[in-house]
């Protein structure tokens, strides 16, 4: 069975920093590009960020560009999102996805508040 599972959320000042995990199972986790995804409150699922299968090539929506950080460990079956200079807007909840499928994590809230 397929399963990603999301962990590293909570509460931080603005300015903060998190960093996200997502433990992988049930496929071949270094063959495939993985995304992080979110969602703020009323709000649409928004792309953050892709990397590709051997963690070469990152990819960044603007409203993270040079604050997060996406990784990943193959040996470990783990995505990460490094997440620097916090701002309130960047409150959601965080999903790890396979990039292009449907399959994601069950989601870790992220509050950014004072």
């Amino acid at each position: 069975e397929v399963q990603l599972v999301e962990s590293g959320g909570g509460l931080v000042q603005p300015g903060g920093s998190l960093r996200l995990s997502c433990a992988a199972s049930g496929f071949t986790f270094s063959y495939l590009a993985m995304s992080w995804f979110r969602q703020a409150p009323g709000k649409g699922l928004e792309w953050v960020s892709s990397i590709n299968s051997a963690g070469g090539s990152t990819q960044y929506a603007d409203s993270v560009k040079g604050r997060f950080t996406i990784s990943r460990d193959n040996t470990k079956n783990t995505l990460y999102l490094h997440m620097n200079s916090l701002k309130p807007e960047d409150t959601a909840v965080y999903y790890c996805a396979i990039t292009g499928s449907n399959v994601r994590g069950q989601g870790t809230q992220v509050t950014v508040s004072s």
